[in-house]
C-alpha cells in the first residue's frame, strides 16, 4: 500500500481517496492534495470505500454538496468491507493502541480496507503515516 499520492499507475491501479482529501479537493481552492485527487479521478484510479462514504454523507451540507456526493458515489468504484477487513482494523487498533497511539477507529477502517484491496492511499491527514508504518507488519 502506497500513501500520499505516491502509487503509480505501473504499481498500483486503484487509490482509496480518504474523507480528508475529498474535503479538499472539493473545496474552492487549488491545493496539493486537490490536485493529486484530481489526477487520480481523471485517470479513474480514485476509489471509495463505505466509511469514506459515510463520513462524507454525515458532513454534507445543502442540497449542492448532495448532489455533488451522489454524482461521485454514482462514478466511482466503491471498494466493499467484508468481514476480513473488520478483523484487520481489529488487529491494527490493538497495535495503535499497543504503541500509544490514540487514532479515529473510522481512519484505522479505511487503512484497513486499502491494505486489505491492496490500494494506495491518499489522504490529508498527518496520522496516517503511522497508520500505514503500523499495517507494514500485519
Amino acid at each position: 500500500m502506497e500513501v500520499e499520492g505516491r502509487c503509480q499507475v505501473s504499481t498500483c491501479r486503484d487509490t482509496l481517496v480518504d474523507t480528508s482529501a475529498w474535503i479538499e479537493y472539493l473545496r474552492p481552492g487549488d491545493s496539493e492534495v486537490a490536485k493529486r485527487v484530481e489526477t487520480l479521478v481523471l485517470g479513474d484510479q480514485a476509489v471509495l470505500c463505505d466509511m469514506v462514504l459515510l463520513e462524507l454523507w454525515n458532513g454534507a451540507r445543502g442540497a449542492a454538496e448532495k448532489k455533488k456526493l451522489s454524482e461521485m458515489q454514482s462514478h466511482l468504484r466503491c471498494l466493499d468491507t467484508p468481514h476480513a477487513v473488520w478483523k484487520l482494523a481489529q488487529r491494527l487498533a490493538t497495535r495503535c493502541r499497543d504503541t500509544g497511539l490514540t487514532i479515529p477507529s473510522a481512519d484505522i477502517l479505511i487503512v484497513a480496507c486499502a491494505k486489505h484491496h491492496d490500494t494506495g492511499l491518499e489522504h490529508n491527514d498527518s496520522h496516517f503515516e503511522k497508520l500505514v508504518t503500523l499495517t507494514r507488519s500485519l
